[in-house]
This record gives structure tokens, sequence and C-alpha cells, in this order.
């Protein structure tokens, strides 16, 4: 019996790292790519910036109107014939008023529509109506 020769089955004995060194540049290129340069080529005396207070929060307005038809604004009592020209006074001194409309579950809807009008004659669009969840009103 003849035995294979030696040079035929040889051992694996070198090790390939040509896909170490693709990974490698890979890797490389990614890093560069990715971090940011430090930019100071220029000296610059730059501004600082001042402390600016927040601005407080803006105050809802409230026109109420109670069970009795009688109106309020702001917890004052009004007619209605003062609450025109005083949301147009409102509207004046703040563009960007913002009104609630609170009007008593027993009133009629004609009462709040006419409120209604009176906050769009006197230019207030921002306007939203108060209500309360169905299960506080069963209680």
């Amino acid at each position: 019996m003849r035995r294979c020769s030696t040079a035929v089955h040889h051992s694996l004995s070198e090790l390939n790292i040509t896909p170490l060194l693709d990974l490698a540049f890979v890797l490389l290129v990614i890093f560069i790519i990715t971090t940011t340069p430090v930019v100071n080529d220029l000296a610059l005396d730059l501004p600082a910036a001042s402390h600016h207070p927040k601005d407080a929060p803006r105050k809802a307005n409230y026109v109420t109107l109670d069970a009795a038809g009688r109106l309020h604004l702001n917890q004052q009592p009004i007619t209605r014939e003062e609450l025109l020209p005083r949301l147009i006074d409102l509207r004046i001194a703040d563009p960007d008023l913002s009104v609630i409309v609170r009007g008593d579950a027993r009133t009629r809807y004609r009462s709040v529509l006419g409120i209604m009008d009176a906050l769009q004659q006197a230019g207030i669009v921002r306007v939203e109506l108060a209500t309360e969840e169905a299960a506080a009103q069963r209680r």
C-alpha cells in the first residue's frame, strides 16, 4: 500500500488576515466620518447671552352665566349692555385674549348664544366652553 505524499495533505499553518484588514479599514472610515472635527480656526470674542425672565402665564378671563341669568366677568357682576364694551377693552389691552364661558346647566341656550355673539363682535377668537365630566354631574 502506498501512502499519500505529504505534499498533497499539508496542514493550514498560515492565517489569512485579509478579512481582518478589511474590517479594520471599514471601522476606521466609519470613525472618521462620524466624529465631528473641532473647529477653532478663528479667535472670536462671542457675545454673552442675557438672562431673560420668562413671561408670566396668561390669566384666563371668565364670563359666567348663573342659573338665574346673571352675568359675571372675572367674578365681577356685569350687565349685558356693559359686556361688549368691557370685552373690547380687554381685547385692546391683550390682543391674544382668551375667554372661558361658564354657563350653568339650567340656563337657556339663547343666553349663552348671546355671550358668544358679544365675544365675536369684540373680535375675541380664543373662546372655550367650560364643561364637567358626566360622572361628576350624576353625583
